[in-house]
Protein backbone atom coordinates (compact mmCIF):
# COMPACT_ATOMS: atom_id res chain seq x y z
CA UNK A 1 0.00 0.00 0.00
CA UNK A 2 1.29 3.46 -0.92
CA UNK A 3 2.71 5.53 1.91
CA UNK A 4 2.71 9.29 2.45
CA UNK A 5 4.67 11.63 4.71
CA UNK A 6 3.27 11.95 8.23
CA UNK A 7 3.73 15.70 7.92
CA UNK A 8 1.59 16.78 4.96
CA UNK A 9 3.54 20.04 4.63
CA UNK A 10 6.77 18.12 3.90
CA UNK A 11 7.00 17.20 0.21
CA UNK A 12 10.41 15.50 0.38
CA UNK A 13 9.91 11.96 -1.07
CA UNK A 14 12.76 10.68 1.14
CA UNK A 15 11.25 11.99 4.40
CA UNK A 16 11.80 9.14 6.85
CA UNK A 17 8.49 9.31 8.75
CA UNK A 18 5.81 7.61 6.66
CA UNK A 19 2.30 6.24 7.12
CA UNK A 20 -0.30 4.61 4.94
CA UNK A 21 -2.91 6.81 3.30
CA UNK A 22 -6.29 6.35 5.00
CA UNK A 23 -8.55 3.83 3.26
CA UNK A 24 -12.28 3.99 3.96
CA UNK A 25 -15.27 1.92 2.89
CA UNK A 26 -18.88 3.08 3.11
CA UNK A 27 -21.40 0.41 4.12
CA UNK A 28 -25.15 0.30 4.64
CA UNK A 29 -27.99 2.57 3.53
CA UNK A 30 -30.25 5.24 4.96
CA UNK A 31 -30.00 5.75 8.70
CA UNK A 32 -27.71 2.73 9.01
CA UNK A 33 -24.99 4.06 6.73
CA UNK A 34 -21.50 3.96 8.21
CA UNK A 35 -17.84 4.38 7.25
CA UNK A 36 -15.28 1.69 8.01
CA UNK A 37 -11.65 2.84 8.14
CA UNK A 38 -9.89 -0.24 6.83
CA UNK A 39 -6.29 0.55 7.81
CA UNK A 40 -6.70 2.74 10.88
CA UNK A 41 -4.68 0.35 13.08
CA UNK A 42 -1.71 0.57 10.73
CA UNK A 43 -1.91 4.37 10.55
CA UNK A 44 -2.21 4.67 14.32
CA UNK A 45 0.82 2.40 14.76
CA UNK A 46 2.87 4.65 12.45
CA UNK A 47 1.89 7.60 14.64
CA UNK A 48 2.62 5.65 17.86
CA UNK A 49 -0.87 6.44 19.15
CA UNK A 50 -3.76 4.15 20.14
CA UNK A 51 -6.31 3.70 17.39
CA UNK A 52 -8.99 4.80 19.86
CA UNK A 53 -7.46 8.29 19.99
CA UNK A 54 -7.60 8.68 16.22
CA UNK A 55 -11.15 7.37 15.75
CA UNK A 56 -12.43 9.42 18.70
CA UNK A 57 -10.84 12.55 17.23
CA UNK A 58 -12.72 11.91 13.98
CA UNK A 59 -15.92 11.48 15.98
CA UNK A 60 -15.47 14.80 17.77
CA UNK A 61 -14.63 16.67 14.56
CA UNK A 62 -17.47 15.13 12.55
CA UNK A 63 -20.03 15.10 15.34
CA UNK A 64 -20.58 11.38 14.78
CA UNK A 65 -20.60 8.28 16.95
CA UNK A 66 -17.61 5.93 16.77
CA UNK A 67 -16.47 2.63 18.23
CA UNK A 68 -13.28 2.92 20.25
CA UNK A 69 -12.51 -0.71 21.05
CA UNK A 70 -13.47 -3.00 18.16
CA UNK A 71 -12.73 -6.70 18.70
CA UNK A 72 -12.51 -7.34 14.94
CA UNK A 73 -10.33 -4.31 14.06
CA UNK A 74 -13.27 -2.67 12.23
CA UNK A 75 -13.05 1.01 13.14
CA UNK A 76 -16.42 2.58 12.37
CA UNK A 77 -17.78 6.13 12.14
CA UNK A 78 -21.51 6.61 11.72
CA UNK A 79 -22.43 8.33 8.46
CA UNK A 80 -20.77 8.49 5.03
CA UNK A 81 -17.33 10.16 5.00
CA UNK A 82 -14.84 10.26 2.13
CA UNK A 83 -11.26 9.14 2.76
CA UNK A 84 -9.87 12.47 1.52
CA UNK A 85 -11.94 14.33 4.10
CA UNK A 86 -10.78 12.01 6.87
CA UNK A 87 -7.17 12.49 5.73
CA UNK A 88 -7.56 16.24 6.24
CA UNK A 89 -8.88 15.68 9.75
CA UNK A 90 -5.99 13.29 10.42
CA UNK A 91 -3.57 16.15 9.64
CA UNK A 92 -5.25 18.11 12.41
CA UNK A 93 -4.82 15.23 14.84
CA UNK A 94 -1.14 14.92 13.93
CA UNK A 95 -0.49 18.64 14.43
CA UNK A 96 -2.23 18.74 17.82
CA UNK A 97 -1.42 15.34 19.35
CA UNK A 98 1.66 13.93 17.59
CA UNK A 99 4.16 16.55 16.38
CA UNK A 100 6.65 18.09 18.79
CA UNK A 101 5.80 21.77 19.29
CA UNK A 102 9.47 22.72 19.05
CA UNK A 103 11.07 20.64 16.25
CA UNK A 104 7.90 19.32 14.53
CA UNK A 105 9.23 15.77 14.74
CA UNK A 106 6.54 13.05 15.02
CA UNK A 107 8.72 10.81 17.20
CA UNK A 108 6.91 11.65 20.45
CA UNK A 109 5.33 9.76 23.35
CA UNK A 110 2.22 10.78 25.28
CA UNK A 111 2.96 11.32 28.97
CA UNK A 112 0.24 12.05 31.54
CA UNK A 113 1.54 13.95 34.57
CA UNK A 114 -0.31 15.97 37.20
CA UNK A 115 -3.41 16.22 35.03
CA UNK A 116 -1.38 17.48 32.06
CA UNK A 117 -0.85 15.82 28.69
CA UNK A 118 2.76 16.10 27.56
CA UNK A 119 4.37 15.17 24.25
CA UNK A 120 7.83 13.80 25.06
CA UNK A 121 10.01 14.27 21.95
CA UNK A 122 12.67 11.59 21.38
CA UNK A 123 14.46 13.80 18.85
CA UNK A 124 15.06 17.11 20.68
CA UNK A 125 14.08 16.15 24.24
CA UNK A 126 11.43 18.87 24.49
CA UNK A 127 8.29 18.19 26.55
CA UNK A 128 5.40 20.26 25.23
CA UNK A 129 1.87 20.59 26.60
CA UNK A 130 -1.27 19.59 24.72
CA UNK A 131 -4.16 22.05 24.91
CA UNK A 132 -6.53 20.63 27.57
CA UNK A 133 -9.42 22.59 26.07
CA UNK A 134 -9.53 20.24 23.09
CA UNK A 135 -12.30 17.65 23.30
CA UNK A 136 -9.94 14.73 22.75
CA UNK A 137 -7.78 15.85 25.69
CA UNK A 138 -10.51 14.83 28.13
CA UNK A 139 -10.78 11.43 26.46
CA UNK A 140 -6.99 10.91 26.67
CA UNK A 141 -6.94 11.79 30.38
CA UNK A 142 -9.62 9.17 31.00
CA UNK A 143 -7.96 6.61 28.71
CA UNK A 144 -4.26 6.90 29.34
CA UNK A 145 -1.84 4.96 27.10
CA UNK A 146 -1.20 1.50 28.46
CA UNK A 147 2.26 0.89 29.84
CA UNK A 148 2.99 -2.40 28.12
CA UNK A 149 6.28 -3.94 27.23
CA UNK A 150 9.11 -1.72 26.16
CA UNK A 151 9.29 -1.17 22.44
CA UNK A 152 12.16 -2.71 20.49
CA UNK A 153 14.23 0.44 20.30
CA UNK A 154 14.09 0.88 24.08
CA UNK A 155 15.03 -2.76 24.59
CA UNK A 156 17.94 -2.45 22.21
CA UNK A 157 19.20 0.70 23.92
CA UNK A 158 18.94 -0.97 27.33
CA UNK A 159 20.87 -3.99 26.11
CA UNK A 160 23.63 -1.84 24.65
CA UNK A 161 23.87 0.14 27.88
CA UNK A 162 24.04 -3.07 29.87
CA UNK A 163 26.76 -4.46 27.62
CA UNK A 164 28.77 -1.25 27.83
CA UNK A 165 28.36 -1.23 31.58
CA UNK A 166 29.64 -4.79 31.85
CA UNK A 167 32.53 -3.95 29.56
CA UNK A 168 33.55 -0.92 31.59
CA UNK A 169 33.31 -2.85 34.84
CA UNK A 170 35.57 -5.60 33.50
CA UNK A 171 38.03 -3.02 32.21
CA UNK A 172 38.26 -1.29 35.56
CA UNK A 173 38.66 -4.59 37.37
CA UNK A 174 41.51 -5.61 35.07
CA UNK A 175 43.15 -2.19 35.29
CA UNK A 176 42.73 -1.22 31.60
CA UNK A 177 40.13 0.17 29.18
CA UNK A 178 40.54 -2.36 26.39
CA UNK A 179 37.05 -3.91 26.21
CA UNK A 180 38.01 -5.68 22.98
CA UNK A 181 36.53 -8.98 24.05
CA UNK A 182 33.13 -7.41 24.57
CA UNK A 183 33.41 -5.64 21.23
CA UNK A 184 34.06 -8.82 19.33
CA UNK A 185 31.00 -10.42 20.87
CA UNK A 186 28.46 -7.83 19.83
CA UNK A 187 30.06 -7.09 16.49
CA UNK A 188 29.28 -3.42 16.66
CA UNK A 189 32.19 -1.81 18.48
CA UNK A 190 35.95 -2.03 18.22
CA UNK A 191 37.09 -1.62 14.63
CA UNK A 192 33.56 -0.98 13.55
CA UNK A 193 33.17 2.10 15.72
CA UNK A 194 35.36 4.26 13.45
CA UNK A 195 33.56 2.97 10.42
CA UNK A 196 30.17 3.81 11.92
CA UNK A 197 31.28 7.39 12.45
CA UNK A 198 32.24 7.66 8.80
CA UNK A 199 28.80 6.57 7.58
CA UNK A 200 26.68 9.30 6.07
CA UNK A 201 23.58 10.39 7.94
CA UNK A 202 20.10 9.78 6.55
CA UNK A 203 19.65 13.49 5.92
CA UNK A 204 22.92 13.76 3.99
CA UNK A 205 22.09 10.70 1.89
CA UNK A 206 18.65 12.12 1.14
CA UNK A 207 20.15 15.44 0.05
CA UNK A 208 22.64 13.77 -2.26
CA UNK A 209 20.04 11.46 -3.79
CA UNK A 210 17.74 14.40 -4.51
CA UNK A 211 20.60 16.33 -6.10
CA UNK A 212 21.48 13.36 -8.26
CA UNK A 213 17.84 12.80 -9.22
CA UNK A 214 17.54 16.44 -10.32
CA UNK A 215 20.55 15.95 -12.56
CA UNK A 216 18.95 12.87 -14.09
CA UNK A 217 15.86 14.89 -15.01
CA UNK A 218 17.91 17.45 -16.96
CA UNK A 219 18.00 16.81 -20.73
CA UNK A 220 21.45 15.78 -21.87
CA UNK A 221 22.60 15.73 -25.46
CA UNK A 222 24.64 12.61 -26.07
CA UNK A 223 26.70 12.14 -29.17
CA UNK A 224 27.25 8.73 -30.68
CA UNK A 225 31.01 9.00 -30.39
CA UNK A 226 30.77 9.63 -26.61
CA UNK A 227 29.78 6.05 -25.82
CA UNK A 228 32.66 4.06 -24.36
CA UNK A 229 30.92 0.88 -23.18
CA UNK A 230 29.93 -1.81 -25.67
CA UNK A 231 26.43 -2.94 -24.69
CA UNK A 232 25.97 -5.51 -27.46
CA UNK A 233 24.75 -8.97 -26.44
CA UNK A 234 28.17 -10.46 -27.15
CA UNK A 235 29.98 -7.84 -25.05
CA UNK A 236 27.55 -8.22 -22.13
CA UNK A 237 27.95 -12.00 -22.25
CA UNK A 238 31.75 -11.67 -22.34
CA UNK A 239 31.73 -9.40 -19.26
CA UNK A 240 29.47 -11.84 -17.40
CA UNK A 241 32.01 -14.60 -17.95
CA UNK A 242 34.58 -12.47 -16.14
CA UNK A 243 32.44 -12.21 -13.00
CA UNK A 244 33.30 -14.28 -9.89
CA UNK A 245 31.86 -17.79 -9.87
CA UNK A 246 29.09 -16.90 -7.45
CA UNK A 247 27.95 -14.07 -9.71
CA UNK A 248 28.05 -16.01 -12.97
CA UNK A 249 24.78 -17.51 -11.87
CA UNK A 250 21.69 -15.36 -12.15
CA UNK A 251 22.09 -12.74 -9.44
CA UNK A 252 18.51 -12.88 -8.19
CA UNK A 253 16.95 -16.06 -6.89
CA UNK A 254 13.46 -17.09 -5.84
CA UNK A 255 11.62 -14.05 -7.23
CA UNK A 256 7.92 -13.54 -7.72
CA UNK A 257 6.29 -13.81 -11.10
CA UNK A 258 5.29 -10.16 -11.06
CA UNK A 259 8.88 -9.16 -10.38
CA UNK A 260 10.49 -10.74 -13.42
CA UNK A 261 11.85 -7.77 -15.31
CA UNK A 262 14.22 -7.76 -18.25
CA UNK A 263 14.95 -10.27 -20.93
CA UNK A 264 15.86 -13.24 -18.75
CA UNK A 265 18.82 -15.48 -19.39
CA UNK A 266 21.12 -13.40 -17.20
CA UNK A 267 20.17 -10.01 -18.67
CA UNK A 268 17.31 -8.91 -16.42
CA UNK A 269 17.32 -5.43 -14.91
CA UNK A 270 18.68 -6.98 -11.71
CA UNK A 271 21.59 -8.55 -13.60
CA UNK A 272 22.21 -5.20 -15.28
CA UNK A 273 22.46 -3.55 -11.86
CA UNK A 274 24.82 -6.26 -10.60
CA UNK A 275 27.00 -6.05 -13.72
CA UNK A 276 27.13 -2.25 -13.44
CA UNK A 277 28.22 -2.32 -9.77
CA UNK A 278 30.86 -4.95 -10.54
CA UNK A 279 32.20 -2.92 -13.48
CA UNK A 280 32.29 0.26 -11.38
CA UNK A 281 34.15 -1.58 -8.61
CA UNK A 282 36.76 -2.86 -11.07
CA UNK A 283 37.17 0.57 -12.63
CA UNK A 284 37.54 2.33 -9.25
CA UNK A 285 39.73 -0.32 -7.69
CA UNK A 286 37.36 -1.43 -4.94
CA UNK A 287 33.65 -1.84 -4.29
CA UNK A 288 34.11 0.52 -1.31
CA UNK A 289 34.72 3.32 -3.84
CA UNK A 290 31.32 2.88 -5.52
CA UNK A 291 29.12 5.67 -4.14
CA UNK A 292 25.76 4.93 -2.44
CA UNK A 293 23.99 7.68 -4.35
CA UNK A 294 25.31 6.39 -7.68
CA UNK A 295 24.04 2.89 -6.83
CA UNK A 296 20.61 4.19 -5.85
CA UNK A 297 20.29 6.32 -8.97
CA UNK A 298 21.31 3.38 -11.17
CA UNK A 299 18.63 1.24 -9.53
CA UNK A 300 16.14 4.06 -10.06
CA UNK A 301 17.17 4.35 -13.70
CA UNK A 302 16.40 0.64 -14.10
CA UNK A 303 13.08 1.07 -12.25
CA UNK A 304 13.91 -1.36 -9.43
CA UNK A 305 14.87 0.93 -6.53
CA UNK A 306 11.72 -0.11 -4.61
CA UNK A 307 11.86 -3.83 -5.44
CA UNK A 308 12.72 -6.22 -2.63
CA UNK A 309 14.79 -8.37 -4.99
CA UNK A 310 17.15 -5.45 -5.57
CA UNK A 311 18.47 -6.03 -2.05
CA UNK A 312 19.53 -9.56 -3.03
CA UNK A 313 21.67 -8.08 -5.79
CA UNK A 314 23.14 -5.39 -3.56
CA UNK A 315 24.26 -7.84 -0.86
CA UNK A 316 26.11 -9.92 -3.45
CA UNK A 317 27.82 -6.96 -5.10
CA UNK A 318 28.50 -4.15 -2.60
CA UNK A 319 30.14 -6.35 0.06
CA UNK A 320 33.25 -8.51 0.17
CA UNK A 321 35.13 -10.33 2.93
CA UNK A 322 35.24 -7.08 4.94
CA UNK A 323 31.44 -6.95 5.20
CA UNK A 324 31.42 -6.30 8.97
CA UNK A 325 33.26 -3.01 8.42
CA UNK A 326 31.33 -2.19 5.24
CA UNK A 327 27.78 -2.51 6.59
CA UNK A 328 27.82 0.73 8.66
CA UNK A 329 28.97 2.67 5.58
CA UNK A 330 26.05 1.32 3.56
CA UNK A 331 23.48 1.47 6.39
CA UNK A 332 21.79 4.72 5.31
CA UNK A 333 21.27 3.51 1.74
CA UNK A 334 20.00 0.09 2.80
CA UNK A 335 17.54 1.54 5.32
CA UNK A 336 16.17 3.94 2.70
CA UNK A 337 15.50 1.01 0.35
CA UNK A 338 13.95 -1.31 2.97
CA UNK A 339 10.29 -0.36 3.24
CA UNK A 340 8.60 -3.59 4.38
CA UNK A 341 9.15 -6.94 6.07
CA UNK A 342 9.41 -8.45 2.58
CA UNK A 343 12.44 -6.25 1.93
CA UNK A 344 13.96 -7.24 5.29
CA UNK A 345 13.57 -10.94 4.50
CA UNK A 346 15.07 -10.45 1.04
CA UNK A 347 18.10 -8.71 2.54
CA UNK A 348 18.51 -11.48 5.12
CA UNK A 349 18.19 -14.09 2.36
CA UNK A 350 20.93 -12.32 0.42
CA UNK A 351 23.13 -12.33 3.52
CA UNK A 352 22.51 -16.07 3.94
CA UNK A 353 23.59 -16.70 0.35
CA UNK A 354 26.57 -14.35 0.71
CA UNK A 355 27.84 -16.22 3.79
CA UNK A 356 27.03 -19.64 2.36
CA UNK A 357 28.94 -19.15 -0.89
CA UNK A 358 32.03 -17.93 0.95
CA UNK A 359 31.68 -20.65 3.57
CA UNK A 360 31.73 -23.28 0.85
CA UNK A 361 35.15 -22.02 -0.24
CA UNK A 362 36.53 -21.31 3.22
CA UNK A 363 34.74 -22.80 6.26
CA UNK A 364 36.45 -20.25 8.50
CA UNK A 365 34.17 -17.55 7.04
CA UNK A 366 31.25 -19.03 8.99
CA UNK A 367 32.86 -17.51 12.08
CA UNK A 368 31.77 -14.10 10.76
CA UNK A 369 28.04 -14.97 10.70
CA UNK A 370 27.16 -13.78 14.21
CA UNK A 371 29.22 -10.61 13.76
CA UNK A 372 27.44 -9.82 10.47
CA UNK A 373 23.98 -10.34 12.00
CA UNK A 374 24.96 -8.29 15.06
CA UNK A 375 26.04 -5.29 13.00
CA UNK A 376 22.87 -5.48 10.87
CA UNK A 377 20.82 -5.54 14.07
CA UNK A 378 22.74 -2.77 15.84
CA UNK A 379 22.53 -0.53 12.76
CA UNK A 380 18.71 -0.95 12.81
CA UNK A 381 18.75 -2.53 9.36
CA UNK A 382 17.17 -5.82 10.46
CA UNK A 383 14.77 -6.16 13.43
CA UNK A 384 14.92 -8.79 16.14
CA UNK A 385 11.75 -10.67 15.15
CA UNK A 386 12.80 -11.15 11.52
CA UNK A 387 16.24 -12.47 12.51
CA UNK A 388 14.78 -14.77 15.18
CA UNK A 389 12.20 -16.24 12.81
CA UNK A 390 14.86 -16.76 10.14
CA UNK A 391 16.99 -18.72 12.59
CA UNK A 392 14.27 -21.29 13.36
CA UNK A 393 14.23 -23.13 10.03
CA UNK A 394 16.65 -23.73 7.17
CA UNK A 395 15.48 -23.11 3.60
CA UNK A 396 16.69 -23.83 0.09
CA UNK A 397 15.24 -20.60 -1.29
CA UNK A 398 18.56 -18.75 -1.47
CA UNK A 399 21.13 -21.56 -1.34
CA UNK A 400 21.17 -25.34 -1.04
CA UNK A 401 19.61 -26.79 2.10
CA UNK A 402 22.81 -28.25 3.56
CA UNK A 403 24.60 -24.89 3.34
CA UNK A 404 21.54 -23.09 4.71
CA UNK A 405 21.72 -25.29 7.80
CA UNK A 406 25.42 -24.51 8.23
CA UNK A 407 24.76 -20.76 8.03
CA UNK A 408 22.10 -20.97 10.73
CA UNK A 409 24.30 -23.20 12.86
CA UNK A 410 27.06 -20.62 12.66
CA UNK A 411 24.59 -17.92 13.77
CA UNK A 412 23.76 -19.65 17.06
CA UNK A 413 25.95 -17.34 19.13
CA UNK A 414 24.01 -14.25 18.10
CA UNK A 415 20.60 -15.98 18.10
CA UNK A 416 21.24 -17.23 21.64
CA UNK A 417 22.23 -13.73 22.75
CA UNK A 418 19.00 -12.34 21.29
CA UNK A 419 16.90 -14.97 23.08
CA UNK A 420 18.63 -14.41 26.42
CA UNK A 421 18.37 -10.64 26.10
CA UNK A 422 14.63 -10.94 25.41
CA UNK A 423 14.26 -13.19 28.45
CA UNK A 424 16.12 -10.67 30.63
CA UNK A 425 13.82 -7.89 29.39
CA UNK A 426 10.72 -9.90 30.30
CA UNK A 427 12.12 -10.70 33.77
CA UNK A 428 12.87 -7.03 34.41
CA UNK A 429 9.29 -6.11 33.54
Amino acid sequence: MATINIRSDVKDPFYRYKMERLQSKIEGKGNGIKTVIVNLSSVAQSLARPGAYVIKYFGFELGAQTNTNPADDRWIINGAHEASKLQDYLDGFINKFVLCKKCKNPETDVVIKDGRILLDCKACGQRSDVDLRLKLSGFILKNQPKKGKKDKSEKKAARKAKQNGNGNADAEENGHDDGSENNSQNGSNGDNGDVGNEANSDDELTRRIKAGADELDEPVEVKDDEWTVDMSAEAVKARQQQLPDDLKQKLVLGGDDDDEDGEGGGNSTYDQLGNWITSEAEEKGSVDNVDDVAIYLKAKELGIETKHRTLLVLVQTIFDDNIVKQVPKRASMLKSMITSEKHQKALLGGIERFIGLRGQKDAAFYDQTSKILAILYNEDILPEDVITKWGTKASKKYIDLATSKKVRKSAETFLTWLAEAESDDEDSE
